[in-house]
């Protein structure tokens, strides 16, 4: 099992997403748990509270970044037994099309669900309210037995509709299936609601602060031994914070034993982390603090990657070797070959990089946009080349992937796609891309946008060749024809300039022979509408697919 799969259900780890309905590939990581490893301490009271609580509908684990959430989820999910399905969240889950997607990955691995609930997911332009979200809850309730649904760093999710998504999944539920999210806010639940009819579980940072047995089992994990006294001091100085405990131990480790080792420490306002951060820093080879700060612009990383964007060797070692010396580099899958930070371990080191090396932040994401786009992952591509200003690489990549997202149903990301365009003022500068926008904002209803983004695009160049082996005065006819702007006469005459631009044959690519379908939607005869109506692109929506303009 890998970090990087395109696994898209449980009856098959070899079959390809898009024949059993899902259209893009799953990153294996987000569906795993944390593995357990040596030095981690038990949180057992709390598990056991957990799984004394399994008639209640919904968990909810609150607290800020380094509380221990995510160990102590893995730990009850790893005595739950294996009716448990495991969905972290990232960025990309914004777009609720992608974390439904993930969450029936998730469940289907417990237990296989309907063939056509990934279908319905795959559709564009389908409720998720009234579709999407029912049609899981059926599958969960038609289960032979309950099933419980982890959500991890759920703060993640800014999407309107992803949120309100996992609040009509969490109250559709079946009696005995459960929600658990964990979350640094306010999780997308209705909680005060729930609380007050008894249907909750609440941790917080109350109960998940370290008492002296569990920080002595830390920093023993972390070879370090500590009076009682200071012990109690260091834990009231960190208020049971878990990664400042687990922070202070590192410290304490390098630099020796020394009278005052929680000195210094302020837990009140997290400032903690910083000032050790800054006495392990300073105690660290140059090299390994370079690759650490360097490393944390990426989400995910394997040695190859590291090895490109550092344009060294050996990172794969040296990822081993971290990972087995603290507990603050993750391994995502068992042969150890993807990691990632702890998440305020991250954001500690790009800061750290910010203030060391700012001038170098642009250049490691493009390298990183362009390992993973030679490597299979040009989504994350777009991520680091936005990162890096590389408009050109994004503009590729978007133009590639973007119809097929909407086809699929992943109408959000690929409108936050052409919204990074549109504020980065870039529209203008990249005709194609002014097209595929203003055809997106036209089959999702948005007239005005799409009138926007025509206006920008007939203003750029209309020459040149496309990556399809179509042109871009094909395009613009054939989205002039669509918005119809100019009466039957001039949509006739746009639909056969399309027709002649784009040929008798699709070229190349699967992009290239749905506009071709798309054109011959429309009449191309001079003398009245066309009584042959072939087929249109899948992923067109109804009201455009089946428009016939009336003869005049």
């Amino acid at each position: 099992m890998t970090t990087i799969a395109t696994r898209p259900t449980g009856r098959d780890p070899s079959s390809d997403p898009t024949a059993s309905g899902l259209p893009f590939a799953i990153l294996e990581s987000k569906l795993l748990p944390p593995p357990a490893r040596r030095g981690i301490v038990a949180r057992t009271a709390l598990v056991d509270r957990l799984l004394a609580s399994d008639t209640e509908p919904v968990v909810c684990v609150v607290a800020p970044a380094g509380f221990g959430k995510t160990t102590l989820l893995a730990q009850w999910a790893q005595r739950k037994g294996p009716r448990v399905a495991w969905v972290s969240v990232d960025q990309r889950d914004n777009d609720p099309a992608v974390l439904l997607t993930y969450i029936a990955v998730a469940l289907d691995r417990v237990e296989p669900i309907p063939p056509e609930v990934f279908r319905t997911l795959a559709a564009p332009n389908v409720s998720v309210a009234a579709t999407l979200v029912p049609r899981l809850a059926a599958a969960v309730a038609a289960m032979t037995q309950p099933v419980a649904l982890v959500l991890d760093d759920a703060e993640l999710l800014n999407n309107q509709q992803s949120l309100d998504a996992v609040t009509e999944l969490a109250t559709q539920l079946p009696i005995g299936s459960q929600v658990l999210v964990a979350s640094r806010a306010r999780p997308p639940l209705p909680v005060g609601l729930l609380r007050t009819q008894g249907r909750v579980v609440e941790i917080g940072v109350h109960e998940l602060a370290m008492d002296q047995q569990e920080a002595a089992a830390l920093l023993a994990g972390a070879e370090v031994q500590l009076a009682e006294a200071e012990l109690n001091e260091l834990i009231w100085r960190t208020e049971g914070w878990p990664v400042g405990l687990y922070l202070a131990a590192l410290a304490v480790k390098a630099r020796g034993p020394r009278r005052n080792n929680g000195a210094g420490f302020t837990g009140n306002d997290r400032l903690m982390a910083e000032y050790l951060w800054a006495e392990l820093l300073v105690r660290l080879p140059q090299r390994t603090v370079s690759f650490l700060t360097r490393t944390a612009v990426l989400d995910r990383m394997c040695g190859p990657l590291c090895d490109a964007v550092l344009g060294t060797t050996g990172s794969a070692e040296l990822l081993e070797s971290l990972a087995g010396s603290n507990l603050l580099l993750v391994p995502l899958d068992p042969r150890r070959r993807w990691y990632r930070y702890h998440h305020l371990f991250r954001e500690l080191l790009r800061a750290e990089l910010e203030r060391r090396e700012p001038e170098l932040v642009a250049e490691l994401h493009a390298r990183a946009g362009v390992w993973c786009e030679a490597n299979g992952l040009p989504e994350t591509a777009i991520d680091h080349a936005q990162a890096a200003g590389d408009a050109d690489r994004v503009a590729r990549l978007v133009w590639t992937l973007a119809m097929p997202a909407y086809g699929a149903g992943r109408v959000d990301t690929a409108r936050r796609w052409f919204g990074w365009f549109e504020d980065q003022g870039l529209v203008q500068r990249y005709p194609p891309v002014a097209v595929l926008g203003a055809w997106l904002h036209a089959l999702t209803g948005q007239p005005v946008a799409a009138e926007r983004w025509a206006g920008v695009a007939e203003q750029g160049p209309v020459t040149g060749t496309l990556p399809d082996g179509s042109t871009v005065a094909s395009y613009l006819a054939l989205l002039r024809a669509l918005l119809c702007r100019d009466g039957l006469d001039r949509m006739r005459a746009d639909t056969q300039a399309a027709l002649s631009e784009l040929g008798p044959e699709a070229s190349g690519g699967p992009q290239h022979s749905c506009w071709r379908g798309s054109a011959t939607c429309w009449p191309a005869s001079p003398t009245g509408p066309t009584r042959s109506w072939p087929t249109p692109p899948r992923w067109l929506p109804m009201p455009v697919r089946c428009q016939r303009p009336r003869s005049p």
